[in-house]
């Protein structure tokens, strides 16, 4: 399993359309991805409500996890996402 923390960046945090574009790179992956906001309980990066709920915003630290093939190039591109202005 690969794990990434990451500090977000986007002006709006994972809200709204970053939010959506997170949820719709996970969900691409075949196995478990998780994200959690700082060091609380993770949630699934599958779901947009879970995703929303967390309240990431800009400066919070995330922690990403994915397993499967290709974890490692999905936890680079959900850090791109949490990036983005």
């Amino acid at each position: 399993m690969a794990e990434r923390r990451v500090k977000v960046e986007s002006e709006v945090g994972l809200h709204a359309r970053p939010a959506a574009l997170f949820v719709q790179a996970a969900s691409k992956a075949g196995g478990e991805v998780t994200v959690a906001k700082g060091d609380g309980a993770a949630v699934s990066a599958k779901s947009i409500l879970a995703v929303m709920g967390l309240g990431v915003r800009q400066g919070d630290e995330i922690v990403l996890t994915a397993d499967g093939d290709g974890a490692e190039e999905l936890l680079d591109r959900l850090t791109e996402i949490a990036n983005e202005s």
